[in-house]
């Protein structure tokens, strides 16, 4: 099933970035390291308790669990910087026309 396997990437990603070790997290939440590698490469799902606990000792928005993450997108893309060129010129124009908006107002 998909969503134990996104749940397992998402929270070996968020333990990784705490820089937990398997034994660390799972000393924390109260599992074995066992289940936790089990949990880590979705062949294993948690229960409420467990997802809970994990959020908390990560220090992760649970729903942020579950988000399916995009692949890696590739630098130096024409058309990536095409989009971020032309949102970067809206947001400057709204800015722009927001303080105008309140000069006027003054």
């Amino acid at each position: 099933m998909e969503v134990k396997i996104i749940f397992g990437e998402n929270l070996k990603q968020f333990r990784k970035e705490k820089n937990l070790s398997q034994e660390q997290l799972s000393e924390k939440v109260d599992i074995s390291v066992k289940h936790l590698s089990s949990i880590e490469r979705g062949l294993t799902f948690v229960s409420a308790e467990l997802l809970e606990n994990l959020s908390v000792s990560l220090e992760v928005p649970i729903h942020q669990l579950f988000l399916k993450k995009p692949k890696t997108l590739p630098q130096n893309d024409p058309l990536l910087e095409t989009i971020d060129r032309t949102v970067e010129k809206y947001l400057i124009d709204a800015i722009e026309n927001i303080k105008t908006g309140i000069r006027q107002i003054n």
